[in-house]
């Protein structure tokens, strides 16, 4: 009898899927700041033992992704407007290096993808999405930070990223938002062009704004 082959999922290790999952609903919004979390409850959501759940959360806790107070409580972070400035200021460093890396492999078929991105970002924005409208910006400057192939890099922008979801999303919301960034328009006009200098100042002013706003 022929034995079915394992999928990637159930090769991957518990912890380690407990660890992804999580990791992106926090990194995407889908929790708010301040989020209480227990290990039972994250146990019984994901359909896990408390064990891979426990790892899980430590691991989430050394990337700043989750706080941990005194008493022990775990919860998502609450971003001070300092903190956010900060935040800002490292994407403002890295995400234009990223950019002018990704360039020269940023072909027509990417560029087309991520116009189509922007038009969905559009109307998670008139649909009041703010969940949905951090999900798909972050998923917008990935897709070209991936052509970078920069893994170290993208790994720091994307640790940044992870400890403002939560904030950005509660933020976004109260906010009045615009259509798509203009900045994200001239991005995809500097990746046509092949204009490095004229990418690096759109994706950092995309960057800036972005986060400055909300303060």
């Amino acid at each position: 009898m022929l034995l079915k082959k394992p999928s990637a999922a159930e090769r991957t290790p518990a912890h380690e899927q407990v660890y992804r999952r999580l990791r992106g609903e926090i990194m995407n919004g889908s929790m708010p700041p301040g989020k209480a979390l227990t290990l039972r409850g994250v146990a019984a959501d994901f359909g896990f033992s408390i064990t891979p759940v426990r790892e899980a959360v430590r691991r989430l806790c050394a990337e700043g992704a989750l706080s941990v107070s005194q008493s022990g409580r775990v919860s998502t972070p609450e971003l001070t407007h300092d903190r956010i400035e900060e935040l800002a200021a490292l994407r403002a460093l890295l995400e234009p290096e990223l950019s002018s890396r990704a360039l020269p492999r940023a072909h027509t078929v990417l560029i087309d993808r991520m116009e189509v991105l922007n038009d969905t970002i559009d109307q998670t924005i008139i649909n009041k999405d703010a969940a949905g409208y951090v999900r798909l910006n972050l998923e917008f400057h990935r897709s070209l930070y991936l052509r970078a192939q920069a893994p170290a890099m993208l790994a720091m922008v994307e640790t940044v990223w992870l400890q403002s979801g939560p904030t950005m999303r509660e933020l976004y919301g109260k906010k009045q938002r615009q259509l798509a960034s203009i900045n994200h328009r001239k991005i995809l006009a500097a990746l046509r062009a092949g204009d490095e200098p004229s990418l690096r100042l759109a994706v950092r002013q995309d960057v800036l704004n972005g986060l400055r706003m909300l303060v």
